[in-house]
């Protein structure tokens, strides 16, 4: 479990400087593809709420290490990305779930098994499957 501690500075109108401590804590619930191309389910707890996050490193860029983060603000919309990919399991090659900030589309690159292409803004990742598998029932799981 990766912990963040972020401090940030109070100015109050008497001049003092004071601290305020805000708690933040990042899970790592699935790792579903490992390095050199890693896709990673997190949760991340604040204060308040709880929202997760898809991390995985943009296939577009060959020669560096671009990692993009695809934001779900809550259990609810991570949900809906569970049910995109549920349906697409059962579609057919070229099949899109299309939502407002990213996009996700079965892709048959080669007979079995079958593939499915993420974008979300300028990043983009491409995953089988049975990864798919992996976080459909992940998420079905929380």
């Amino acid at each position: 479990m990766k912990k963040s501690i972020l401090f940030s500075a109070v100015l109050p109108l008497a001049g003092i400087v004071g601290f305020s401590l805000s708690n933040s804590s990042t899970t790592n619930l699935l790792e579903v593809r490992p390095d050199p191309w890693p896709i990673n389910l997190q949760r991340i707890i604040n204060k308040r709420d709880t929202s997760y996050a898809l991390e995985f490193r943009d296939q577009q860029v060959l020669t560096g290490v671009m990692l993009d983060t695809l934001p779900f603000a809550n259990l609810e919309q991570l949900k809906y990305f569970e049910q995109g990919l549920s349906v697409l399991k059962k579609g057919n090659n070229g099949d899109v779930a299309d939502y407002k900030d990213y996009s996700i589309k079965r892709t048959n690159i080669r007979k079995e098994p079958t593939w499915y292409l993420l974008r979300f803004q300028n990043g983009l990742t491409n995953f089988q499957q049975p990864e798919a598998d992996k976080m459909i029932e992940t998420i079905k799981g929380l």
